[in-house]
């Protein structure tokens, strides 16, 4: 019965930016549940290939793309690569620690091209045949920055904030269609894009007074609540914003 109720096996599943951190934990999650896999990077590189050459040890069914979403063609390669997708899970971001003085227009259109136009692009795509087979699953991988944004991370926050918007209205207009919808927004987790300010022990002491359960995320603890919300188990769940967070967006 516990098997049944997480079991994604005939799905299909597309990861953006999973070739490491939580987009990596959440595809390969997925794929023990029984989906089919496509990993995703920018650009084709060993972490890429390493990660692939995992999820075949594993005995997942995978298969990799690696394209650009700072601009449509990416979108576009990934759409022709990947073709039919049940669950989609909108992973991939980038950032900049800037404050807002310091931005410029070329930084600004990067992160919101990247961050909200590719993932809208990609929702917009594969929605119709979800909707049509009368099964969908989307998640986005927001941010804790989007209740509380850093002051050094504003419109990485800001995209965040848009996602999630973005999200809970198709979920408000895919529901009838046996799609959910939903965003999952992280806090500190451990990951190499995290790597840096973490090794500084003052810095890394200033962040965890502000985390109530006092120790960092990893992308493992990210990872369940995908696959609740993408299983059975998780079907009644749609418009739902779950911070995984340990508290700090409290």
């Amino acid at each position: 019965m516990i098997a049944s109720l997480f079991s994604l096996k005939g799905k299909k599943a597309f990861v953006s930016g999973s070739s490491r951190g939580i987009g990596r934990a959440v595809a390969m999650l997925l794929g023990e549940a029984g989906a089919e896999v496509w990993f995703h990077a920018s650009r084709p590189s060993p972490a890429l290939d390493a990660t692939l050459a995992e999820a075949e040890k594993r005995a997942i069914a995978c298969h990799s793309v690696a394209a650009d979403l700072s601009g449509m063609e990416g979108v576009d390669q990934i759409v022709r690569s990947v073709r039919e997708c049940d669950i989609l899970i909108l992973n991939a971001s980038v950032q900049r620690y800037l404050t807002l003085d310091e931005f410029d227009g070329e930084e600004f259109a990067r992160e919101f091209n990247t961050n909200v136009r590719a993932s809208f692009a990609l929702v917009q795509a594969f929605l119709p045949g979800m909707r049509a087979r009368r099964f969908g699953r989307i998640v986005s991988i927001g941010s804790v920055n989007q209740r509380k944004p850093s002051p050094r991370l504003g419109i990485y926050a800001a995209t965040k904030a848009a996602l999630a918007n973005l999200i809970l209205n198709c979920a408000r207009s895919s529901a009838e269609f046996g799609v959910t919808a939903n965003n999952v927004a992280p806090g500190v987790i451990a990951t190499d894009r995290n790597a840096e300010t973490l090794a500084d022990p003052a810095a890394a002491r200033k962040i965890l007074e502000q985390i109530p359960v006092r120790r960092f995320g990893t992308p493992e603890d990210c990872a369940g609540i995908v696959l609740l919300l993408c299983s059975e188990a998780g079907s009644y769940i749609t418009g739902a914003d779950i911070p995984v967070a340990g508290g700090m967006q409290l």
